[in-house]
């Protein structure tokens, strides 16, 4: 057993949620798999380019407390919003003023609390892959996240705001997050993600959300991930989309030491549509996993994904875009464009796009590059008397500005965007200065 797993599993028997909701023999059978299998190593085609050599051999205490945090990270986050601190539920910066009629938001451990079944279905979900080491070790261990529910018929136009953020404490510390966000038949809702830091920690975040999406809803989904430049992060999404429902996605990752995000959505009802869109931004000695899995399972169903990655420094930023069309999903158009920029000779990015088509009549395209910025743009600004910095800058933003398209509400945008060309002008000037 690695030292990471053997941390991990000895906050078991302490969780004082275990056996909330009939939930105690299914964890700890999540738990004895996790054990079993083992950290997945380099020769996992899904794990090949991961990182956890040197995460396997680290420990972490699991983290009990919402620490006390200078508020002023939370200035520019509006309500509604809910607040994690290290993993735990803060109601004292949580403000739910404004949550639209129909939609409720509670922390995880109230749901638990309450130990209705029916509520905490979505926790007794099985993993069996080998592996699937992280979403097990989740599924026996995690007591808090965020469940946010809309009823049917609810059109939500203020964006509801889920918080989590990282607090230096003494030692290293874990926490594992399980989220849902259900949205019913014909409701519409905007939700942004917040991933942040208020000072330098080597926490480590493990969280997992299921997205579903009734007949006909829309859910608008930005996440900004900005953590620690110590942290890590392992984050996975699954989705599921009924007749006609829509998900649109924007990822941002911009922080932490090493970052995995895997999402997987499953168009299960016909004409069913995703729109997910992402900037990798790996700099410093940042490495930066993303990995796409996209199943096409019905009719009429259209995928469009365009994301862009940045490597400076010693930075590494990894991406697999994998689609999937089954057998009998006719009609089915996929798009994919990875572009990716390397401003330093010590950088480095690896792309993966994957295609498989079981199905006829259907129009699907992939495509990736790695190149650095053009020249000819270059001298174009520099002879009108831009300086290199500034027109480094200017051409890397234009570059991820792409995604941003996603969102048609531009009060969304126009935020994520700052957050954006914050983080771009950090980078870039780094990159200056190795140069």
């Amino acid at each position: 057993m690695s030292a990471l797993l053997d941390s991990l599993a000895s906050s078991f028997d302490a969780l004082p949620a275990r056996d909330a909701a009939g939930l105690g023999e299914a964890r700890r059978a999540a738990l004895d798999a996790a054990l079993h299998d083992g950290l997945p190593h380099a020769r996992v085609e899904a794990w090949k380019y991961t990182p956890l050599r040197a995460l396997e051999r680290r420990t972490f205490a699991r983290a009990d407390a919402s620490p006390a945090f200078d508020d002023d990270a939370l200035a520019s986050i509006p309500s509604p919003r809910i607040v994690f601190v290290n993993g735990r539920f803060d109601a004292g910066h949580s403000d739910l003023a404004g949550l639209p009629e129909g939609v409720t938001l509670q922390p995880l451990s109230q749901v638990l609390r309450e130990g209705d079944a029916r509520e905490a279905n979505f926790l007794a979900r099985r993993f069996d892959r080998a592996d699937e080491v992280f979403a097990k070790v989740n599924a026996a261990l995690a007591d808090e996240g965020v469940v946010l529910r809309a009823e049917a018929g609810v059109r939500a136009k203020a964006a509801v705001h889920l918080v989590f953020v990282g607090v230096p404490t003494d030692g290293d510390h874990a926490w594992h997050l399980r989220h849902l966000v259900e949205l019913k038949a014909d409701s519409e809702l905007r939700v942004v993600e917040h991933q942040l830091s208020t000072g330098a920690h080597r926490h480590l975040g493990n969280s997992l959300m299921h997205v579903h999406l009734g007949r006909d809803a829309r859910l608008l989904h930005a996440r900004v991930q900005d953590e620690s430049t110590g942290a890590t992060l392992l984050h996975r999404t699954d989705a599921v989309l009924a007749r006609d429902a829509e998900y649109r996605r924007l990822d941002l990752e911009l922080g932490a030491a090493l970052s995995r995000h895997e999402l997987n959505v499953t168009l299960q009802g016909d004409n069913a549509r995703l729109h997910a869109n992402g900037v990798l931004l790996a700099d410093g000695k940042r490495h930066l996993d993303t990995r796409l899995g996209i199943d096409h399972a019905a009719r009429d169903t259209a995928c469009e994904l365009t994301w862009r990655g940045i490597g400076t420094d010693r930075g590494r930023a990894v991406f697999h875009g994998g689609i999937l069309i089954r057998e009998g999903a006719d009609g089915t158009n996929a798009n994919l464009s990875n572009k990716n920029l390397l401003l330093s000779e010590g950088a480095e990015i690896d792309t993966q796009p994957v295609l498989v088509i079981h199905a006829d009549e259907v129009q699907a395209a992939h495509g990736a590059t790695v190149g650095q910025l053009d020249r000819n743009a270059m001298f174009y600004l520099r002879s009108r008397g831009i300086p290199e910095p500034t027109a480094r800058a200017l051409l890397t933003a234009a570059f991820c500005r792409e995604t941003l398209s996603v969102f048609e509400d531009a009060g969304v945008r126009e935020a994520v965007a700052a957050r954006l060309d914050a983080a771009l002008a950090r980078s870039v000037a780094a990159a200056m200065e190795v140069v």
